[in-house]
């Protein structure tokens, strides 16, 4: 009885809904993914700064595209002094907290980057996690439209440093101020219909993952989802829906023939073109905005109307579905398809930002401009590996050095020694097995070799090295062949004791992975 009794009070192992867990491999590629990232952002200037994974909730605002859920799309509790804290929803919230903060003792402008995870209370879906990792970099306390154009180079700069191909991602650029002036233009400015704003506004961010047909009935009245949850709509008539549609619902571009037969996309006859759209003073604003971004990001070599391949673009459909951006806001797009079949979907979005004037002003009441960037490491990390540019496989394990005598654990242990001391990561056997079991253990490790020394090595002074990666290769070759003889030379070797290091390190050298 007592055992059954046992094994019904048995916890079940099991994984919460939108979360992961990550594997030794996928560890250390994003490791290198992010020392890539961190390169570009300090050539750029900007400097390290941490804050913490909870804040006061009151410090984090309410500002997230989902708020359908309890805590307003935020993991909360409460502290023992009956404050609110929250987890953060992303980078950028702490860090307004942090500015203010420190606001005198920070040089202005401030140009910081951070990367770390982020949580939110959503429901979770095929893409759509808990918990993710966000890489940012801010610039606070400059107003000038260079610090935005500057965040679309360093976005398109950072592709190119993980190794995404010029004609694979387009930085695409917008002007929130745009939204809100055909908004106003269409009756719906004022602050009795604030709330039909914020919903038009998460229904066109939306427009990758649902289509225009989704976005349509988010801007009409409201939406079921394959689970069969309803969400409500912004209840715009017709006419509203039509021209949100036709302004926000796909990239407009303006192609410039030349009398000399050049040309091509010209983003600055694009915002020409809109110009003559709306009459309306807040839209015409945020296009001198975007005018002056596409005029640096063309000076700079990376836009449309430059000799080079166009890296940013203007594409009016790209709005950001955080409330808290006033300005310009910018995306990064992998344009390749998802299967390598011309006609798939495309990869999507990996990064995104703007600029949020109001955040750092929300605690010292006085204006703080501020822009950033913040790249999907976990988004961003799958495409690298569908590109090839990383493995996700496990990466090479230690050096096992196995135990043929209990009694002379200390001799192993100097071996084990030995190879740290000459910078090679290497474990002694801890197990109980004999040498099977090892062999099998070093197996799961990845090892690329084993040390070995019975009694018969240690009487002639010397250690057994035992190439496991040749060993696996050499299973699959006929026997007798001259590549097979080749490589069982090389699959195990005996070396003088002495010789130990320099021994392991030719196996690693042999080993050792070409660079991406």
């Amino acid at each position: 009885m007592a055992d059954k009794s046992d094994k019904s009070n048995k916890i079940k192992a099991r994984l919460p809904r939108g979360l992961a867990d990550r594997t030794p491999g996928e560890l250390a590629a994003t490791r290198a993914m992010i020392e890539k990232i961190r390169a570009v952002y300090e050539l750029y200037g900007f400097e390290p700064v941490e804050t913490p994974a909870i804040e006061y909730t009151d410090a984090l605002g309410k500002f997230l595209p989902d708020q359908d859920r309890p805590n307003e799309g935020v993991f909360s509790f409460q502290d023992d002094d009956e404050q609110w804290l929250s987890l953060r929803y992303d980078l950028t919230a702490p860090l307004a907290r942090y500015v203010a903060e420190n606001f005198d003792a920070l040089p202005k402008p401030y140009r910081s980057y951070r990367y770390g995870y982020v949580y939110r209370n959503e429901k979770p879906g095929p893409g759509r996690f808990r918990q993710f990792m966000q890489f940012d970099a801010d610039t606070v306390g400059s107003a000038s439209p260079a610090a935005d154009a500057e965040m679309c180079m360093m976005a398109a700069d950072t592709m190119e440093a993980l190794g995404i191909p010029r004609d694979a991602y387009l930085v695409k650029v917008n002007n929130r101020k745009i939204l809100d002036g055909v908004l106003e233009a269409l009756g719906l400015g004022d602050d009795e219909n604030s709330a039909k704003r914020l919903t038009v506004l998460r229904a066109i961010d939306k427009l990758d993952r649902l289509g225009a047909g989704g976005v349509n009935a988010l801007l009409g009245e409201g939406r079921k989802d394959e689970s069969g949850d309803f969400t409500k709509g912004a209840g715009l008539n017709q006419d509203q829906r039509r021209s949100i549609l036709d302004m926000f619902g796909t990239a407009i571009s303006i192609t410039r023939h030349n009398p000399d037969g050049s040309g091509g996309h010209s983003d600055l006859d694009t915002i020409k073109h809109l110009r003559a759209l709306f009459d309306n003073s807040r839209y015409h604003e945020g296009l001198d905005e975007l005018e002056q971004i596409v005029v640096l990001n063309i000076s700079g070599g990376y836009g449309t109307d430059s000799a080079s391949t166009p890296r940013i673009i203007v594409d009016t459909s790209v709005v950001r579905g955080l409330e808290y951006y006033t300005g310009p806001v910018f995306e990064v797009e992998l344009t390749f398809p998802t299967d390598g079949a011309a006609g798939s979907p495309r990869f999507g979005s990996v990064g995104g930002g703007g600029r949020y004037d109001g955040l750092v002003s929300r605690f010292r009441g006085e204006p703080v401009p501020a822009t950033g960037f913040s790249i999907g490491v976990s988004r961003l990390l799958a495409a690298l590996e569908f590109l090839g540019k990383v493995d996700l496989k496990t990466e090479q394990g230690p050096v096992v050095v196995t135990v043929f005598d209990q009694d002379r654990i200390a001799d192993y242990q100097q071996m084990v020694a030995r190879l740290r001391a000459a910078n090679i990561r290497a474990e002694l056997y801890l197990g109980s097995g004999k040498f099977g079991p090892q062999m099998k253990y070093a197996d799961k490790r990845n090892a690329p070799c084993v040390v070995i020394q019975g009694s018969d090595e240690k009487a002639r002074g010397e250690v057994t090295i035992k190439d496991l990666i040749v060993g696996a290769e050499l299973a699959k070759l006929e026997k007798g062949r001259d590549e097979y003889l080749q490589k069982q030379a090389e699959a195990q070797t005996s070396v003088p004791e002495s010789d130990l290091v320099a021994a392991v390190q030719r196996v690693l050298t042999r080993h050792k992975p070409a660079p991406r």
